[in-house]
């Protein structure tokens, strides 16, 4: 089994880490879990005017590397192998494209998280994840 967590360094994210590390046990074999953050694109051209091309690269990996540390820390600890992906765009489309890319059989993340408008009940990634996904998805809350 193939499952794609997506964090983004939120408490709700890591709710959905712990959820899957509580019950890998659900699955016959240690599933194979590819662990993703997406990261907001910056505008290219305000940002390329003051930064070059590579620092906008390692600004990305760095930020990256910080939302997927504690979900890691979590994975690593339960000896729950993980691949890390970081990306930049629109969060949803990204976890529904890079599910599809991996054949993943569920993404799992959390109900609503780093948001400008945070939904309490279900937040608008997760929202469009489940409109676009072919997959189940799990939430944690």
């Amino acid at each position: 089994m193939k499952i794609l967590l997506a964090v983004d360094g939120s408490e709700i994210s890591l709710r959905a880490v712990r959820s899957l590390v509580d019950h890998v046990q659900w699955f016959a074999n240690k599933p194979e879990v590819h662990l993703l953050t997406v990261q907001p694109p910056i505008p290219v051209g305000l940002a390329t005017q003051h930064v070059g091309h590579d620092a906008l690269e390692r600004y990305y990996r760095e930020e990256g590397e910080s939302m997927l540390a504690s979900a890691r820390q979590l994975l690593d600890a339960a000896s729950l192998p993980h691949t890390p992906h970081i990306h930049v765009g629109e969060p949803a489309a990204i976890i529904v494209k890079l599910a599809g890319e991996l054949d993943c059989d569920l993404i799992c993340m959390g109900s609503h998280g780093h948001g400008a408008l945070q939904n309490a009940i279900l937040g608008s990634v997760a929202t469009r994840v489940l409109h676009l996904s072919r997959v189940p998805v799990l939430l944690a809350k």
